[in-house]
């Protein structure tokens, strides 16, 4: 189930990537780099501030849960829901991250690369199920992400921020 729920968060993912990438060559096309770098910039500054606890603000999301039919499809369920979630239709956003490589593909990074970035973003939506799953069946795995996440939320911003540096300079 796991190997399809994955296949479905990489495509889903990869879908998105080509529909923004697609999308944002006109921008990239017509904005001169420094009015891209400079949006991309007005984005990039409040999520990381949100994402180090600095500042409060939501983000978008379509909050739904797993509907219960997908257990009954088996891997077609694990699939569609996969896809679902890697194409944020169906899912909880606890962060600005994804939306923040969303702007990054449509402002400043090139096509190429966003799809190594949707490869990232599906890796990044998988392990949190399978490190909870893999922790306990007692819900435990709340409290120890609970304890991490003052820690680990900056440094998995930093990572973002580093991996759409890298994204942004193959061109």
């Amino acid at each position: 189930m796991v190997r399809f729920f994955g296949a479905g968060l990489l495509l889903g993912a990869e879908l998105v990537a080509f529909v923004a990438g697609a999308v944002g060559a006109l921008p990239q096309a017509l904005l001169p780099p420094a009015a891209r770098y400079a949006l991309f910039a007005l984005v990039t500054v409040p999520a990381l501030l949100r994402e180090i606890g600095l500042v409060r603000f939501r983000v978008p999301q379509n909050a739904r849960l797993v509907p219960e039919d997908v257990q009954y499809l088996r891997r077609w369920g694990a699939l569609q829901f996969g896809f679902e979630m890697g194409t944020g239709m169906r899912t909880y956003s606890p962060s600005a991250l994804p939306h923040l490589v969303l702007a990054a593909v449509l402002l400043v990074v090139p096509l190429p690369a966003a799809f190594a970035l949707a490869a990232g973003f599906a890796l990044g939506r998988l392990a949190m199920p399978l490190l909870s799953n893999a922790w306990s069946d007692d819900g435990s795995w709340t409290a120890v992400w609970a304890r991490a996440e003052r820690v680990v939320r900056p440094m998995l911003a930093l990572v973002c921020v580093g991996s759409l540096a890298v994204a942004m300079l193959a061109r």
